[in-house]
């Protein structure tokens, strides 16, 4: 299989977990709110939530590796920007992306 392939896949099914993550997100929060919940009362029931966390890890690894494919093309069709540096750049994004995410859900669930 051609990587480019590999990559449409790869942000096609991350785009199906972040459709579902985003829901499930949406979802939660709206109710939260309208159940009184205050940004503080929510963040102190996250806390020591291994659900919650690997819920959000879910959606961090989908995020990152949908949004620095996308952004890949987006170099690609609107920049002329491919080969080796474009893949290279577009890995920084998805590593950061990664690192950030998981940075925020240490700071909310632990």
């Amino acid at each position: 299989m051609r990587a480019e392939t590999r990559l449409w896949l790869a942000q096609r099914a991350s785009a199906a977990v972040l459709a579902l993550c985003v829901a499930v997100h949406l979802v939660t929060m709206i109710a939260a709110v309208r159940g009184g919940l205050t940004a503080a009362e929510m963040l102190a029931r996250t806390r020591g939530s291994v659900a919650w966390a690997a819920f959000y890890g879910l959606f961090v690894l989908a995020v990152s590796i949908h949004a620095p494919i996308g952004l890949r093309t987006i170099a690609s069709e609107w920049l002329g920007w491919r080969g080796r540096t474009a893949d290279a750049a577009c890995t920084i994004v998805a590593v950061a992306l990664l690192a950030l995410g998981a940075r925020a859900i240490l700071a909310v669930t632990l």
